[in-house]
């Protein structure tokens, strides 16, 4: 893949650009079996990692705006200018799907149409910081407005079936209010403007339902194949109870479910914790239970019997940490499947679980041109 925002010094967000996609998959591989093989990785079996296509696989835009109101641009800060002003457009961005990229279009004309002004950062004046679109693989998209106050949301909800026209594919709307001049996406006030909550995102056979603050992993392809893969360690370890710390809308939880098995999902997100419950109860699945807590304190103050049989931990890129590590390393939990964005702090959750051994590791490429991926272990206790 090569793009022109790149090769003209505007954009730099795909540090990998230009190299040969087999030659970015094995550099990642590399550098992660040299951290895991210092914590047991060396005796576990790589299997061979997944990857999708090299472009076009994302699902998510956060677009910053800039420009006018008569012609807004949607994009990125360009790093050439200190000052934080001048915008550049990546409607055109080749990590979008064709799908999404005829989205950016009508929502440009629809800020327009609605007044929503681009905030200024050197002057701090405007209202449109970010706009986040996600689509689902139906082609069905929600839109998020971040704005710096609640001042134009009169005229966005004025203007809306405009927008339902002009791209039919809207299902679900919603204004973020994010105050504040920093470098902060979104706000904790969010307003939903449709009849529909959720945008469903197809997964496995499951409607994962996603609501505007819930994560969701950017490439739909990889985190398919990364839910099955946890599923079929799982089935294979085949435990009558699991917890899924991290759990997010509960896509590794949901994936594991089976007749006569508890699964419990922990998440700090009440938002996605509803959205999980939700997919659950649509797809009628049994024996499932989501809690709004953090996983660490959830863990911590579980009772000794009540410790499972394998615990699925999906952690941000800080890792799991040294409380949470140390109650897996103790509690008599025979299997662990970590899923991790960073292999670093992965390497230094397990060197503080010794008893619990790495069996099985998988690299699967979420992020194509960039250093970034997803690595997933199975661990078993020796």
């Amino acid at each position: 893949m090569q793009c022109p925002h790149f090769d003209a010094g505007e954009c730099r967000s795909c540090s990998l650009m230009g190299q040969p996609y087999p030659t970015q998959v094995a550099d990642k591989v590399a550098r992660c079996q040299e951290l895991l093989d210092a914590v047991g990785g060396a005796e576990a079996v790589w299997l061979d990692p997944f990857t999708g296509p090299e472009s076009g696989f994302r699902n998510k835009a956060k677009m910053v705006v800039t420009g006018t109101v008569d012609a807004p641009v949607l994009g990125i800060l360009d790093h050439r200018d200190h000052a934080g002003a001048t915008g550049v457009d990546l409607t055109d961005c080749g990590l979008y799907p064709a799908s999404l990229q005829a989205a950016f279009g009508p929502l440009a004309a629809f800020a327009t149409r609605a007044g929503l002004v681009p905030y200024d950062v050197p002057t701090q004046r405007g209202e449109l910081k970010y706009l986040i679109v996600t689509q689902a693989p139906s082609g069905e998209v929600m839109v998020r407005w971040v704005l710096r106050s609640q001042e134009p949301v009169a005229r966005i909800r004025k203007h809306l079936g405009w927008l339902r026209e002009a791209l039919p594919g809207l299902a679900v709307a919603s204004v973020n209010v994010q105050p504040e001049h920093k470098a902060i996406l979104e706000g904790d006030l969010e307003i939903v403007l449709t009849e529909r909550e959720t945008l469903e995102m197809r997964v496995g056979g499951l409607d994962l339902h996603l609501r505007p603050q819930s994560f969701f992993q950017t490439n739909t392809l990889v985190a398919q194949a990364l839910y099955d893969q946890v599923a079929a360690w799982v089935d294979d370890a085949a435990p009558a109870r699991l917890w899924d710390l991290y759990c997010g809308v509960g896509g590794f939880a949901l994936h594991c479910a089976a007749p006569g098995r508890e699964v419990v999902g922990v998440e700090t997100s009440r938002e996605a914790v509803a959205s999980a419950a939700l997919t659950a109860r649509d797809a009628g699945l049994e024996g499932m239970r989501f809690v709004a807590e953090d996983a660490t304190v959830f863990a911590l103050a579980s009772a000794p019997d009540d410790v499972p049989g394998l615990v699925v931990v999906n952690p941000p890129r800080r890792g799991i940490g040294p409380e949470l590590a140390g109650w897996l390393e103790r509690s008599g939990v025979r299997d662990v499947v970590y899923s991790s964005c960073n292999a670093v702090t992965l390497a230094k959750d397990l060197a503080a679980m010794p008893s619990l051994r790495p069996t099985h590791v998988r690299l699967l490429d979420m992020f194509p041109q960039t250093h970034h991926y997803e690595v997933v272990t199975r661990l078993t206790r020796r």
